[in-house]
């Protein structure tokens, strides 16, 4: 699906306008695909699991800001259920069709295009949750700055509520039914990826460059301390939400794991903003 790793100097300008790039031409496809069900969606079917709502809880009447949202499917799931919802992305293509979606449902999920670096410019608001999910912060060149902004948008005893895919997962291939370590965590990056296929059924995408940085559960945690949030609560898990090798199994519960529960697949934090 893609090659990557290759250390590179771009700027930052240039890797955010590649990702960019990137995720508008996977906007474009991730429509039509069974892995979003986007139709099952509009007909009932919300999209946040049972990891997801573990850690953010009952969200009724509660302001949520979603970072990173793609067409927010999980934005307007939380919607559905109960809270005053926001969703914010980098891709123009993502957002008009999150948009179109949630006039077409009358939901009044809200949603905003910007780079998350850029968004203190444009949104001055306070949020009792603020959320994201698998494969966000990869894509974060700043991981520190990343949770001062998020930390910023908290009401005090507001929560950021994170479900990740785990760092370590992407360092291993799959030859033969025998999983590798290929990568090292402690690459500084920006790391080149050449992307010809989405994830989302692997359907082919017009070739193209993205960046991605590493980042590790010590790097997240104390990012977040550092931004003045209290972890309350840190989880990795062994399955995860879609079949990421060859030998993964799923489950009677949906999820998905490797034989044996070898690596964790997923992590979540949950961490406040003291109420002083």
């Amino acid at each position: 699906m893609t090659t990557s790793d290759a250390i590179v100097t771009p700027s930052i300008e240039e890797c955010v306008s590649a990702n960019r790039n990137g995720w508008n031409l996977r906007a474009k496809e991730h429509l039509d695909t069974e892995f979003y069900g986007v139709e099952a969606f509009k007909n009932g079917r919300n999209t946040v699991q049972r990891i997801e709502i573990e850690e953010v809880g009952d969200v009724t009447g509660k302001s949520l800001l979603h970072l990173q949202c793609h067409f927010g499917l999980d934005t307007m799931s939380w919607s559905r259920l109960g809270a005053r919802a926001t969703g914010v992305d980098l891709s123009d293509e993502a957002i008009e069709n999150a948009g179109a979606i949630a006039a077409e449902l009358g939901l009044d999920t809200r949603f905003i295009r910007s780079d998350i670096f850029e968004l203190p410019k444009t949104l001055d608001e306070k949020f009792d949750i603020v959320f994201t999910s698998y494969g966000a912060l990869v894509f974060m060149h700043d991981l520190d700055r990343w949770a001062e902004i998020a930390a910023s948008y908290l009401k005090p005893g507001g929560k950021v509520c994170i479900v990740e895919i785990h760092p370590v997962l992407p360092l291993f291939t799959e030859t033969d039914g025998e999983l590798r370590l290929t990568y090292s965590l402690f690459q500084d990056g920006p790391n080149r990826m050449e992307v010809a296929k989405t994830y989302a059924d692997l359907k082919p995408v017009e070739p193209h460059t993205e960046y991605f940085w590493r980042w590790s559960v010590g790097s997240l945690a104390t990012a977040l301390i550092n931004a003045g949030l209290r972890i309350d609560r840190l989880r990795e898990l062994p399955f995860d939400m879609r079949q990421r090798f060859p030998s993964m199994a799923q489950s009677e519960d949906g999820y998905w794991r490797l034989p044996g529960d070898p690596l964790p697949l997923v992590v979540t934090f949950v961490a406040t903003k003291p109420e002083r």
